[in-house]
């Protein structure tokens, strides 16, 4: 028979059980500005997109590992959905499907149009191991949101954050590798502008009942230029935008959806891209 723990030592256990099992607290309030109402929305005390260092502090700067080339090779198990190529290039169409992919072969590289919208698979996924290079501009204009911006929405629902985010600063829920509006990045391990970047996501969607009430949140595991930056993290609501400091909720959708790209008006480039369904 184990010795009894301490009172002191099982408090401290049960509290640490409980503090990482227990799910964010959120909470909303609705605020006249400019005549108008807008809405708050806090997770666990911080204000969606904030931006007072002392509330929401910026990640931590680290060093990124070296780029892998071995482990950046789609298995054989894997969709290449883009490998530089004009024939991959027609994987992809619009985000309403209605015409091409908007975008256009560059060096290798798919890059964003400014105004032609989002790059949406043909092909839908669910659960998934994915890997992406990307590349923010090598000539930087703008700052904070408006530098370097895309992002790679899962299902065409659920955004993991590209954004210049090298010695560039903006509120910590939005930077790379934020799961957007839900999530601050553990550290921020981004590499100077134009240098290639890499992604690996591991996905787990979520799962509704028939009411379209989630039984299964989604959850993220990203490793950002090989490290880990969204540890296993189960995504709160929604990511999208739904106001200047709040997000989407959960909408019922489907057990498969497109990847896709955003256009947020700057030349992003992304290459080497390959998908892995995954058993839920």
């Amino acid at each position: 028979m184990k010795p009894a723990l301490p009172l002191y030592a099982a408090s401290l256990t049960a509290l640490l059980s409980l503090s990482l099992s227990a799910e964010p607290k959120i909470t909303t309030e609705v605020r006249e500005e400019n005549g108008r109402k807008a809405t708050y929305m806090f997770i666990d005390g911080v204000k969606v997109h904030e931006t007072d260092p002392a509330k929401s502090p910026q990640p931590k700067v680290v060093t990124p590992k070296p780029y892998d080339a071995e482990a950046a090779k789609a298995p054989a198990t894997a969709t290449v959905l883009f490998d530089g190529t004009e024939k991959t290039m027609a994987n992809w169409t619009s985000k309403n499907g209605k015409k091409e992919n908007p975008w256009k072969l560059v060096d290798g590289a798919m890059e964003s149009v400014r105004g032609a919208g989002y790059a949406s698979t043909k092909d839908q996924f669910g659960s998934c191991k994915l890997h992406i290079e990307f590349a923010t501009p090598v000539n930087v204009k703008g700052n904070g949101q408006g530098r370097g911006n895309s992002g790679v929405f899962l299902m065409g629902q659920y955004e993991v954050q590209v954004l210049d985010s090298y010695e560039n600063t903006t509120y910590p829920d939005g930077q790379c590798g934020a799961l957007y509006g839900r999530s601050v990045p553990l550290v921020n391990a981004s590499r100077p502008p134009g240098e290639w970047q890499t992604y690996d996501i591991t996905f787990t969607r979520p799962l509704f009942d028939k009411d379209g009430k989630v039984t299964r949140k989604a959850k993220f595991h990203v490793i950002h230029n090989g490290i880990v930056i969204q540890d296993n993290v189960e995504l709160s609501g929604g990511t999208g935008w739904a106001g200047p400091h709040a997000a989407g909720e959960y909408r019922k959708h489907g057990d498969t959806g497109p990847l896709q790209f955003q256009d947020h008006g700057n030349p992003v480039r992304f290459r080497n891209i390959w998908i892995e369904p995954i058993k839920d």
